[in-house]
């Protein structure tokens, strides 16, 4: 081997080297900037997330607010629906104390005070019958409501009034007061 051949092998080796050594730099220099970059985009990434963090914080804190404000109005609402309950019984109590006062003081009422007496009062029915009983002036028609069944006449009923008291009624229902409560004193 010559010195000429040996010369060649090492500027070669070195020239080898060199390229080696700028392709690992070049490397390491993009795999630097790489890591920056991945760095600044986590750090992006990390900001964001916090961002929707505290937004979503202040949105429970919004609703947890909403909630509150919700219990509280409900509250005032039970307060006011327990008063309404409260004054409704207040004016229903009212008015049956009312009515009891005004079954005392009329006459055509049976109440159990007067039960000694039921037979010495009329009752409305009693009242009806004398009213059908004294009967019409010449000429005047009486109402039919007024007509006790005795005194409906075929002179005074028309054709169709007959028809529909022959037939049974079915479409009646009864009234609230089916079942009267015992604490009221009950109309006869």
């Amino acid at each position: 081997m010559d010195s000429g051949q040996l010369i060649g092998i090492i500027v070669g080796i070195v020239v080898v080297l060199a390229i080696v050594a700028v392709a690992v730099m070049i490397s390491r220099k993009r795999k630097v900037a790489a890591d920056r970059n991945k760095a600044a985009e986590m750090r992006e990434q990390a900001k964001a997330d916090e961002f929707a963090a505290r937004e979503r914080e202040a949105k429970a804190a919004r609703a947890e607010a909403d909630a509150q404000e919700a219990a509280l109005e409900a509250e005032r609402k039970r307060k006011e629906a327990l008063s309404s309950k409260e004054e409704a019984q207040s004016v229903r109590s009212g008015a049956q104390e009312q009515l009891r006062k005004a079954d005392e003081i009329d006459p055509d009422v049976v109440t159990s005070e007067r039960e000694g007496q039921a037979g010495e009062m009329p009752t409305r029915a009693d009242l009806r019958s004398e009213r059908t009983t004294a009967g019409p002036a010449s000429g005047d028609q009486v109402p039919r409501e007024h007509m006790s069944d005795e005194h409906m006449s075929d002179e005074h009923m028309s054709d169709e009034q007959r028809s529909r008291e022959d037939v049974p009624r079915t479409d009646t229902t009864p009234g609230p007061d089916v079942n009267p409560r015992e604490d009221r004193p009950r109309n006869l």
